[in-house]
């Protein structure tokens, strides 16, 4: 039996909802009581018929008594229910809550679903939709109705109240959250919020347990959530109650070593989190207010990832060889170009960890420094106090380095700086935000720097994506005509059928048929050719095209490469890659 309105025919001076007509017709509300209710349930944004019951203008049991009179629906005692016997997901939490509705059991292709009020055509429609399955309604007394709505989707996120309220307990064997010193700030008694504490710590096990890169603790007018980016991708894992916002965000900034009264500015910091006896990963905090409160979110620095080794990256053996050569040179500049996100800082350390010995004096200069490597000299940039990366390049070259890192080329400053102590003598790493490998030169000419000192300096450059890897356990063959793979970029003596490309499956290993991450590469040494394109100010396009003979693919060939072995999809390489 699908949802249904059989309100009288009256005007009415207000747009009452189904449900009001209905009592009013029943004889249960008068008119001008059923415009009252209406209107506070519209100024506490709350729905009519929990202002109804709230109210006590109609009890609960009379209120579904009258309901399945009018309408003809069964009436259900919700008490006789044992939730644990009740169908699991096949109904989003959210929409269960939202509409304070519970399926009962799945007939053929309709859901039976108790509700308190089978007028609302939003949650009849929205459940259709979700579901693509029909609905009957059963009616059930409000009051029991909410509370097995809270037992049925209570889990990590919605048994918080339970949490704040001092209820629920969670295990953290050998794991600690290393807090700041007390004389760091006086407002650390204010939040030490045990339940809070718990629910942060086991947030941040999670997304490190789970490989997120990123935490996003995000409050809104009426709803506060938290989402992890796992391989390249957010996903709600979280919503707490909007009324633990404050106590939490005061939490992360005082063991970031942040100013909790201050919530007018963006800040920064850092805290640690040890896992076991003998690890402890890094977080970069990083605060933001919006309208309804402190947006935070935590990048996680795994050390670890650093010290991977360069096979792990997913370069190729000819272009594994090609930066190796690069970074054992004894002067130059290396460029690594990417997107933000696409694992330049990675790679860059990957680089240093392989230079990183005892005869070598190293130093960095980022805005901030993310991983910690010892061995390295590593300086935060700070522009208020002064110290940027002009600055503390200067600096660098009065401190007899070898090698220089800089996190970042933003200006001409900082590039003329680097240049001038790559041609010096020094090896010199940056990162600059192009798309590909070729354009980085010209965006080099476009900051002003000399076509003789850009092909003097710079001896190789990198452009990299950073794909998503097909999990190994469920992944399929895909069916692709001829076609789409040569639009793709395939060639065709390249199609012969000897290899297969795959799609994503999903299975409880992985993330809807991913699982991790690869590189995808362009490796690009400065020849001698492309260096006469430099100084006569020749083009991307002319760069490219010397590039490509030469024997460098491009992003999107590399990312075909990889396809062709099985390691991503198509749609993948298609999506992270742009030609």
């Amino acid at each position: 039996m699908a949802a249904v309105d059989t309100a009288p025919k009256e005007a009415s001076a207000v747009a009452l909802p189904g449900l009001g007509r209905a009592l009013m017709s029943a004889g249960k509300l008068t008119q001008k009581s059923a415009e009252d209710i209406y209107k506070k349930s519209q100024i506490s944004r709350t729905s009519f018929i929990a202002e109804l019951t709230g109210s006590g203008a109609v009890s609960a049991a009379d209120l579904a008594h009258t309901v399945s009179a009018v309408f003809g629906a069964p009436l259900l005692d919700l008490d006789a229910i044992d939730p644990s016997r009740l169908p699991k997901e096949l109904l989003d939490n959210k929409i269960c809550q939202a509409y304070r509705v519970v399926v009962l059991s799945k007939r053929n292709n309709r859901l039976i679903v108790a509700t308190a009020d089978p007028t609302d055509q939003e949650a009849a429609e929205k459940i259709k939709f979700t579901t693509q399955m029909g609905v009957d309604w059963i009616i059930s007394e409000y009051d029991k109705l909410s509370r097995l709505v809270e037992v049925t989707t209570k889990s990590t996120s919605e048994s918080m109240d339970t949490l704040i309220s001092g209820g629920g307990d969670f295990a953290f064997d050998d794991v600690a959250i290393e807090d700041a010193p007390e004389e760091a700030d006086t407002g650390t008694t204010e939040v030490e919020d045990a339940p809070i504490v718990k629910f942060l710590h086991k947030m941040l096990l999670d997304a490190f347990n789970m490989r997120a890169s990123d935490l996003h603790f995000e409050p809104y007018e009426h709803q506060y959530r938290v989402r992890f980016r796992i391989d390249g991708e957010l996903r709600e894992i979280a919503s707490p109650p909007i009324a633990i916002k404050d106590k939490l965000a005061s939490r992360i900034k005082v063991i970031s070593r942040l100013d909790i009264s201050e919530k007018r500015v963006p800040q920064d910091g850092r805290m640690k989190l040890k896992v076991g006896p003998d690890r402890v990963i890094d977080f970069r905090v990083s605060t933001l207010p919006t309208l309804f409160g402190e947006k935070i979110v935590i990048r996680i620095l795994d050390p670890s990832s650093a010290k991977l080794g360069i096979d792990a990256l997913g370069y190729e053996p000819v272009e594994k060889e090609r930066l190796l050569q690069a970074i054992g040179r004894p002067y130059g500049m290396i460029l690594v170009t990417g997107p933000t996100g696409s694992g330049k800082t990675v790679s860059l350390y990957t680089c240093l960890n392989l230079l990183n010995k005892p005869g070598v004096n190293i130093a960095t200069a980022e805005d901030p420094s993310e991983i910690n490597l010892p061995g390295v000299n590593q300086v935060n940039v700070n522009e208020k106090a002064g110290l940027t990366f002009a600055v503390a390049l200067k600096s660098f070259l009065r401190q007899d380095p070898d090698i220089i890192m800089v996190g970042e080329i933003r200006d001409l400053e900082t590039a003329d700086i680097s240049i001038k102590a790559a041609q010096t003598g020094h090896l010199v790493l940056s990162t600059l935000h192009t798309n590909d490998a070729p354009t980085t030169l010209t965006r080099m000419r476009n900051m002003g720097i000399a076509p003789f000192n850009i092909a003097s300096s710079v001896i190789l450059i990198t452009a990299q994506r950073l794909a998503r890897r097909l999990c190994p356990v469920c992944k399929a063959p895909a069916d692709i005509p001829h076609e789409a793979l040569v639009d793709a970029g395939y060639e065709e003596h390249e199609i012969d059928g000897s290899w297969v490309t795959y799609r994503p499956v999903g299975c409880s290993a992985c993330n809807n048929g991913y699982k991790g991450r690869l590189g995808i590469y362009q490796v690009m040494p400065i020849s001698e050719e492309i260096q006469r394109i430099i100084l006569r100010d020749g083009s991307a396009l002319e760069i490219a095209e010397q590039a490509r003979a030469e024997g460098v693919r491009s992003l999107r060939t590399s990312g075909l490469h990889k396809a062709k072995l099985g390691l991503t999809s198509l749609e993948e390489v298609l999506a992270v890659t742009n030609e």
